[in-house]
């Protein structure tokens, strides 16, 4: 059986069958996003391993946005990776401006309203690769959005960051449950609980810098 299948086992928690590759992106991910709430780098190789099994698992669910969202993903932990280990000792904890604030919330407002009308087509485009319309596109898209901003500002160590993180983990607590993949939204209850650490801990390291 192929690892990569969400059909392949690796324990059942309930009644719930838990895949390789759901365990795999749901610890990777746990591990990412506690380095990152406590500022170390080993949330950039860790982010890298969740990536690669988040698009595999989300290709089977038919959340398209998220799938196309690991990619962009894998693109920007490379660039913070690069960004945190060059710059150290110089990129201290920082706040958008107001006009940042304004500029990232128009993006998400657009940028969820144009990705969301595209994935709902993917099934009729092509459909060879899409065999079924996805599921709940604009929320799906809103939350590719928010995130590619997020990581954005995670790649600056800017602390708005946390705040966009909060919001897209209680959104996807629901919509994975939704969509049945139960422990997957167990995970996004448990990153809330990390975001959350992550907004506190940035803002006590901006008081004391």
């Amino acid at each position: 059986m192929d690892f990569f299948s969400i059909q392949h086992i690796a324990f059942t928690v309930m009644q719930y069958p838990v895949s390789y590759l759901e365990l795999i992106g749901t610890v990777s991910g746990l591990l990412s996003v506690y380095y990152a709430s406590r500022t170390n780098i080993l949330t950039w190789p860790t982010g890298i391993v969740n990536e690669i099994a988040l698009f595999a698992l989300f290709f089977q669910v038919q959340l398209y946005a998220d799938m196309f969202l690991q990619v962009y993903f894998l693109v920007v932990t490379l660039y913070g990776w690069y960004n945190w280990k060059v710059k150290a000792g110089d990129l201290p904890v920082r706040r958008l401006s107001k006009k940042g604030v304004v500029t990232y919330s128009a993006l998400l407002i657009l940028g969820a309203a144009v990705a969301g009308s595209l994935i709902r087509q993917l099934h009729n485009w092509l459909p060879a690769y899409f065999p079924l319309p996805a599921a709940y596109p604009y929320v799906d898209a809103g939350i590719m959005i928010a995130s590619i901003l997020a990581t954005v500002l995670l790649a600056r160590k800017q602390v708005e960051t946390w705040v966009l993180w909060i919001a897209i983990d209680i959104v996807s607590v629901v919509l994975y449950y939704v969509k049945g993949v139960y422990f997957l939204s167990l995970e996004y209850v448990i990153f809330l609980g990390l975001a959350t650490a992550g907004l506190i801990n940035w803002k006590k390291s901006m008081e004391y810098a």
